[in-house]
């Protein structure tokens, strides 16, 4: 029997000629990212065990983004820690306030992931890198800490999900869309522990940001992790941003699935997942009037260029409702740069939102957007759990930056045909 995509990733870099689902493998990595919630956990274990060396100083990484620019005495303590165990080891890839961004939009930005690789974050969404044909897992602190040291990383072999995709997007649909349909059709375990493997033609009519905001969601559905085929895009995207060599992998045609999932791209609607899970969702034929309070656009989901742009087309020329409250949140500095330059900043600020400085922030409820008892947001990130963004009482709404820009216009949920059409 052939192999997956994931299977012969992590085959090579456990130096044997083949793996099958359920195998228990030590594989080599090629990056270790923690952030500044994360890796000081890993940090403490890194003394504790009694580590005095990074395996490589290249291959380690940890981004300020959750709780910078530091919002408390304890956030400044933990990034300080960071800097500290960074500056010691002489890691070159530290990102903090002034060049950091989003640690999953960052990443790829900066060159740092590239297909073939095997990639381990103490973040749950690490699963974001897949979309560059990469292997990329959320870890555990602890494991962060043994991959610092060593190098290495144990790994159960995940069987596979196959979305063969075709078709290509409606007007106003977006990637968003396509991953919180998924979700909505196997449930938020409906991949648990499985590699979720996107292939097909369709695949070629999404852009490499698309796929980044697809990737980035297989943990929302139990995924180990997503993964695309690489295509002309991919490589493009890539040899723009690194000279590095790379290995592209292929599923063999008898690999084998436990399911296989035909997507129409062009079926797909609008969808929304309603609180408090992210299978919870609803196109507009099911929505009725929700009224809410806060706009989020942003996060390591949908806070790069495209999904700003879609979302300033939305905004030109109107303005929110009375009573809410929008935030924008690009993704990293460079993102942030091209934004003002293209002169989206203007269209947003105009239009009665306020611009932010790149950080995950309200995405889990650390700051720049707490949402009160009762209130209720619509957002571009990516989970929507009780008390996600604060209160237990607050509720959350998942949905892409179109959706999200056209609810700030009219204070409750609504798809961008009511406010461009309308």
């Amino acid at each position: 029997m052939g192999m997956t995509m994931t299977q012969k990733i992590l085959a090579r870099h456990a130096g044997l000629d083949e793996v099958k689902a359920g195998q228990l493998i030590m594989a080599d990595l090629d990056l270790v990212l923690g952030n500044d919630v994360t890796s000081p956990v890993a940090i403490n274990e890194f003394d504790k065990a009694g580590f005095d060396s990074i395996f490589d100083r290249r291959k380690v990484t940890m981004v300020m983004d959750h709780f910078t620019p530091n919002k408390d005495i304890k956030a400044a303590t933990l990034s300080k820690q960071c800097r500290d165990f960074c500056n010691k080891y002489d890691i070159e890839h530290f990102y903090d306030v002034g060049d950091m961004g989003i640690e999953h939009a960052l990443l790829p930005e900066k060159g740092l992931v590239i297909p073939g690789d095997l990639v381990i974050g103490a973040d749950s969404h690490t699963c974001t890198y897949g979309a560059l044909g990469a292997f990329s897992t959320g870890v555990g602190s602890t494991d962060m800490c043994a991959g610092m040291a060593t190098g290495k990383a144990w790994f159960k072999v995940p069987s596979a999900i196959k979305f063969n995709l075709t078709g290509s997007l409606n007007k106003y649909v977006s990637a968003k869309d396509v991953i919180l349909h998924i979700i909505g059709k196997i449930g938020v375990d409906g991949a648990l522990y499985k590699s979720m493997e996107f292939v097909g033609e369709g695949v070629r009519n999404l852009s490499v940001e698309d796929r980044l905001c697809m990737a980035n969601m297989a943990i929302e559905a139990g995924g180990k992790n997503g993964i695309f085929e690489v295509d002309e895009k991919t490589i493009a995207y890539v040899k723009e941003k690194t000279d590095r060599e790379f290995t592209v992998f292929t599923a063999d045609d008898d690999a084998e699935y436990d399911e296989v999932y035909d997507i129409d791209l062009s079926t797909i609607k609008p969808t929304v997942a309603f609180p408090h899970l992210p299978e919870n969702t609803r196109t507009f034929d099911e929505i009725g009037e929700v009224i809410i309070d806060q706009v989020v656009i942003g996060s390591c989901t949908n806070g790069r260029i495209e999904d700003l742009r879609a979302a300033a087309e939305i905004f030109r020329g109107k303005h929110i409702a009375k009573n809410v409250r929008c935030i924008i949140i690009p993704a990293t500095q460079k993102i942030w740069k091209m934004a003002m330059n293209e002169g989206l900043f203007d269209i947003f600020i105009d239009a009665g939102c306020v611009v932010s400085t790149p950080t995950c922030g309200p995405c889990l409820g650390g700051h720049m957007g707490i949402l009160a008892k009762g209130e209720r947001a619509v957002a571009t990130t990516n989970r929507n759990f009780v008390g996600r963004m604060g209160h237990p009482e607050s509720e959350v709404y998942l949905a892409s930056p179109v959706v999200a820009a056209a609810s700030a216009i009219t204070g409750k949920i609504s798809q961008p045909s009511e406010v461009m059409e309308g």
